[in-house]
């Protein structure tokens, strides 16, 4: 079974003024999205694993290149994040699968040289149901001004058969970002940064 990409969908926001005062630099934030078809809508199939191998690495390769020409190239990306949000005929288990492969996120992680994990979602609903894409700075996990959520919605995605699966990315972090690093609560807290919960 061969991947079927009925669409692809793009999402740009940039923000000139927050908190009341003007944002210097601006904030960008965009996402891509491309809107397939389930194959394994409507009946629970035990092994994903062919579709997986074969859906991932063409999902991953065609929606890095997407993001990378909105963005203008790799370097520029600071944060990034991935998601996926399937039909009401599907599980949350496919979702999964389409988006939580190397073979796949391993695109994206590799074109703008990232050592973060890709932060995600994966969710069921209707067609304009709201994706949310979680942002995080592609090298430093504890960065917080890079915590930022992507959101947009399809109106006439994900269909009952369909999986959305979308790749989210920005330019820069929070505007008059002011809430401090984590690694400076677990300064205070006197955490060790390999073992944050004092485990």
């Amino acid at each position: 079974m061969s991947l079927e990409i009925r669409k692809f969908v793009q999402f740009d926001e940039e923000t000139l003024i927050e908190g009341f005062r003007k944002a210097e630099p601006p904030l960008r934030m965009f996402a891509v999205a491309a809107v397939v078809k389930n194959p394994w809508a409507g009946r629970f199939v035990e092994d994903l694993t062919t579709e997986i191998r074969s859906y991932g690495p063409e999902l991953g390769a065609q929606l890095t290149q997407r993001i990378l020409d909105l963005a203008g190239g790799g370097d520029a990306i600071e944060a990034y994040g991935k998601a996926a949000i399937v039909g009401l005929n599907g599980e949350i288990e496919h979702a999964s699968g389409l988006i939580h492969t190397l073979r796949f996120g391993n695109h994206y992680r590799t074109a703008v040289g990232a050592s973060s994990y890709l932060a995600f979602t994966n969710t069921r609903g209707p067609a304009n149901a709201q994706i949310s894409i979680p942002l995080m700075d592609k090298n430093d996990a504890g960065r917080r001004s890079h915590y930022l959520t992507v959101q947009f919605a399809i109106p006439d995605a994900p269909g009952p058969d369909e999986i959305v699966v979308a790749l989210g990315g920005s330019l820069g972090g929070r505007p008059h970002h002011r809430i401090g690093d984590r690694y400076q609560d677990l300064e205070e807290l006197g955490h060790d940064l390999d073992n944050p919960a004092a485990l």
